[in-house]
């Protein structure tokens, strides 16, 4: 897809399915939105929130960035990206659900296993990839990567959707209103491959 398809995608937009949602959009424009749902996704081309749940506008916050990573609580003065999307649709919007959404053939989790330590071009990305160094440690003590690469893949990804659940629970708004029972939060995996959606039994900590 080049920019041209993408100016030309805009021009159909307009002329087909904005109207679908025109009486939306309108509504949204003077009432605001009032999502219900913090969705928080990972960049990857191939995982498109609105599509493979039929969300509208309107429907959810959405957060995407590499590997669907929380960082940790920290109450400091530095930019935090994903954290101010956080409290933002706490504090402003009020949502009543937080989705962490991993998925299947997940570039960032499979960048764990791999030696950027030379790469100077990654200096960012490594330091966010710590964020999935948990969920690593956890898959090897179990597998062996030299037998079983893919097995040891899709491992990580849904291990480290349990770690960035575990990373919510630091902010102390979301323990907070989880108590209170203003807040459930859902750890959620996404098969590429067959476009089903699989999610984390936290009683019986197994994905469903």
């Amino acid at each position: 897809m080049t920019i041209e398809d993408l100016k030309e995608g805009n021009k159909l937009f307009k002329k087909t399915k904005f109207n679908d949602y025109k009486n939306d959009f309108r509504t949204l424009v003077e009432k605001g939105q009032s999502p219900e749902i913090l969705f928080i996704g990972c960049s990857d081309s191939r995982v498109v929130p609105d599509l493979i749940i039929s969300s509208k506008p309107g429907d959810m916050f959405i957060v995407r960035n590499v590997g669907n990573f929380v960082p940790p609580y920290k109450n400091d003065n530095d930019f935090h990206g994903t954290t101010a999307a956080i409290e933002f649709a706490l504090s402003v919007l009020d949502v009543k659900h937080i989705i962490i959404c991993g998925h299947s053939y997940c570039g960032a989790c499979k960048s764990l296993y791999m030696d950027l330590e030379h790469n100077d071009s990654l200096v960012h990305m490594k330091k966010w990839l710590q964020l999935g160094m948990k969920a690593k440690e956890m898959v090897l003590k179990d597998f062996d990567i030299k037998i079983d690469e893919q097995r040891v893949y899709r491992e990580t990804e849904k291990k480290s959707v349990i770690c960035q659940l575990e990373n919510l629970l630091t902010f102390p708004e979301v323990k907070k209103r989880i108590d209170e029972r203003r807040l459930s939060i859902h750890g959620w995996y996404y098969k590429i491959e067959d476009g089903s959606i699989e999610y984390y039994n936290r009683e019986k900590k197994v994905f469903e």
